[in-house]
């Protein structure tokens, strides 16, 4: 059978059960000690770290430390886990970490040079329709000129909800201020 014990607050000491002083404060915190005595120099305000017979002054002076085994907690590590991102592998993610600065530099420039190369071809396309109207224009270039339309409205839709949520969220918390004199309470003398 075992027997629940309790801690004094003052003194450290087991306090058995039917033995020791409760003591409710008027926070409702409660404080359980061994004896009267403790519970005097509780209420007098002593520091039971500057008596020598309690458990707090023991601990802080070092004494009995063969008594009391210290374990030492073992922080487990997190160990790195990559995961795969939407639209690329988890394989394509290491072999791009596992290539050389200089590869990667090359492909970027590469997709540089072919981005700038549509935007030239998109800039010439609107040239030519500009110039000569009267020319049926392919159709093919129809359809280019209409992607970037509707790529640059998307985008520009983007945007402007981007901007109209930033200023919802910047008015929420605001309330307006009623409109009209104060009444009431000033801080006048009586």
């Amino acid at each position: 059978m075992v027997i629940k014990t309790e801690l004094c607050r003052f003194s450290g000491a087991k306090i058995y059960p039917g033995k020791g002083i409760r003591f409710v404060r008027s926070d409702s915190q409660v404080f359980l000690f061994a004896n009267s005595k403790c519970k005097r120099y509780f209420h007098n305000r002593l520091k039971p770290s500057k008596l020598t017979w309690t458990a707090m002054y023991r601990k802080q002076h070092k004494k009995d430390i063969a008594a009391e085994a210290v374990k030492k907690r073992r922080r487990t590590t997190k160990k790195p886990f990559s995961r795969s991102i939407v639209g690329t592998t988890l394989e394509l993610i290491q072999k791009k970490r596992t290539e050389k600065i200089e590869v990667r530099h090359a492909a970027r420039e590469a997709a540089l040079r072919f981005q700038n190369q549509a935007l030239r071809t998109q800039d010439l396309d609107a040239l030519l329709l500009q110039q000569e109207p009267t020319a049926c224009p392919p159709v093919e270039i129809k359809e280019r000129m209409k992607k970037t339309k509707d790529e640059k409205k998307a985008k520009k839709a983007e945007v402007m909800a981007k901007t109209q949520k930033s200023q919802n969220k910047g008015n929420a918390g605001r309330v307006a201020a009623p409109k009209g004199p104060k009444l009431g309470g000033g801080g006048g003398k009586r």
